[in-house]
């Protein structure tokens, strides 16, 4: 089941990216995060307008998407979103991004975005195929800005148009 994030998940919401961290090549945060790190920014997703989903299976959370703005405070940007999603190591593979995808774009169209778009390590392969199935494309390439202790790697930007 998809649905938006309550205040209770976000434990589970930093465990999951916590995964991501540890990982490496899946995110640009390198050091794993507290809950209270993560308070404010659960904040800005409570407000409709930047939704935060949860996937959930047998009453666990097991994958999260939230939609954040794009430049926040520059008005002319207010119309595109940027969608983050993480799927617990153990849940991967079995259509849950997918769903959370699906959940996004229906919202963000019911938002009236124009656009959505991800940010993405550019060796994070699996991400980049899955968005675009959905139809997602490469809008930008930013080389070797992304630096784990020394190995270098770049980020990449896939966006759609929703309308």
């Amino acid at each position: 089941m998809i649905r938006k994030a309550q205040i209770q998940d976000l434990e589970k919401i930093v465990e999951i990216y916590n995964q991501a961290i540890t990982a490496g090549f899946q995110t640009a945060d390198t050091d794993v995060l507290s809950v209270a790190d993560r308070l404010e920014w659960f904040a800005l997703h409570e407000a409709d307008q930047y939704p935060l989903f949860v996937a959930e299976i047998e009453d666990v959370v097991v994958g999260w998407l939230s939609i954040s703005p794009y430049r926040p405070g520059r008005k002319a940007l207010n119309d595109c979103g940027e969608i983050s999603f993480y799927i617990d190591h153990s849940w991967r593979r079995k259509g849950i991004a997918s769903l959370l995808i699906e959940a996004a774009i229906d919202a963000c169209k019911a938002l009236h975005y124009y656009s959505l778009f991800a940010i993405v390590i550019d060796k994070n392969e699996a991400s980049i195929k899955l968005l675009e199935r959905f139809g997602f494309t490469r809008w930008a390439h930013l080389p070797d800005i992304v630096n784990y202790s020394g190995q270098r790697c770049g980020q990449v930007y896939y966006g759609i148009h929703l309308v």
